[in-house]
């Protein structure tokens, strides 16, 4: 394992294998995964249904342990239990105790995660703002939305002031409002100095608040490293170009000449180039009397990246 200590989680050549039926079978859900998440980072954990995002988190909460390999939080093995005062933990599907109140849940798990007693209420109001949820701290949880429940949990997950802060589907569920509600709120935890661990499948969100992201399918790790570097690599990215006034001999010339597929109706058209021959398609559009409607360069995009590793192990 790393000495460095800007390393937080450090996962090794971890390995998990589940019986099947009887038992005589094993399945193996992770083969052989490593990575590395850094303080004061946002991390990505991403994947499709039955990759092993929530295994992987399983391992690194102690609740189960690995096959084969390790992993370390905080310079400490997973399966110790003294560095744990340090990490939040917000599951996917938490159970609360909807007959109490926001502010009696939180006390609750001040007391829980030893906070001392003089500083819990003053500690609970900071929170209740911090998630705004300070007109709302002495309703019921019952009463509460989707998206309410999801801040009260994340509340909980930084009632003991930890270093290390792990997601699992953090916007799963939630309406366009929650989801922004909360993303403001993780960026919050970065700018608070917290390094957040994101497990989740909504990649538009992680493009939006992850510095690194690992993109992990069928128990293997695809890719792993900084969002621009991943957006940035490839191929030349193709420019979208759409046309109108298109005289009826121009779309197949288009076609022959730039091997590109052309789409549209009646004198409007689109196709798709590579970067270096939008003069040329402008210049035979505009001498054959078109209108050039607009010119749109098609950046890479983390769903792109994503699709991709998906369809090579065809998952």
């Amino acid at each position: 394992m790393t000495s460095d200590p800007d390393v937080v989680v450090d996962v090794r050549d971890v390995c998990k294998d589940f019986p099947v039926g009887m038992g005589f079978r094993k399945k193996r859900v992770l083969d052989g995964i490593s990575f590395q998440v850094r303080k004061g980072e946002i991390f990505g954990f991403v994947g499709p249904n039955g990759a092993g995002k929530t295994t992987t988190l399983k391992i690194l909460m102690g609740l189960i342990r690995p096959t084969e390999g390790g992993a370390q939080i905080l310079g400490h093995d997973v399966s110790e239990t003294g560095f744990r005062e340090h990490i939040g933990f917000l599951p996917e599907n938490p159970y609360f105790y909807d007959y109490l109140t926001g502010r009696e849940f939180l006390r609750f798990y001040a007391e829980l995660c030893g906070v001392p007693r003089g500083e819990r209420r003053g500690r609970i109001a900071t929170l209740l703002e911090w998630v705004g949820l300070e007109n709302a701290g002495d309703a019921r949880l019952r009463t509460y939305s989707k998206g309410m429940l999801q801040r009260i949990g994340l509340a909980q997950a930084l009632v003991h002031d930890p270093e290390v802060v792990f997601l699992d589907e953090p916007m799963s569920g939630l309406d366009p409002m929650g989801r922004v509600e909360i993303r403001d709120l993780i960026l919050r935890l970065r700018a608070d100095g917290k390094t957040v661990f994101m497990n989740t499948h909504i990649l538009p969100d992680v493009e939006m608040v992850c510095d690194r992201v690992a993109i992990i399918v069928k128990g293997k790790i695809r890719y792993e490293g900084q969002i621009e570097t991943f957006l940035k690599s490839g191929e030349e990215r193709p420019t979208q170009v759409v046309l109108a006034r298109v005289p009826v001999e121009l779309a197949p010339k288009i076609e022959e000449d730039f091997e590109s597929e052309v789409r549209g109706f009646q004198d409007r058209i689109e196709v798709r180039v590579a970067e270096k021959d939008v003069g040329a398609l402008l210049w035979l559009a505009l001498g054959a009397g078109a209108d050039v409607i607009s010119v749109t360069p098609q950046r890479a995009s983390l769903e792109s990246i994503f699709l991709n590793a998906v369809e090579e192990v065809g998952q």
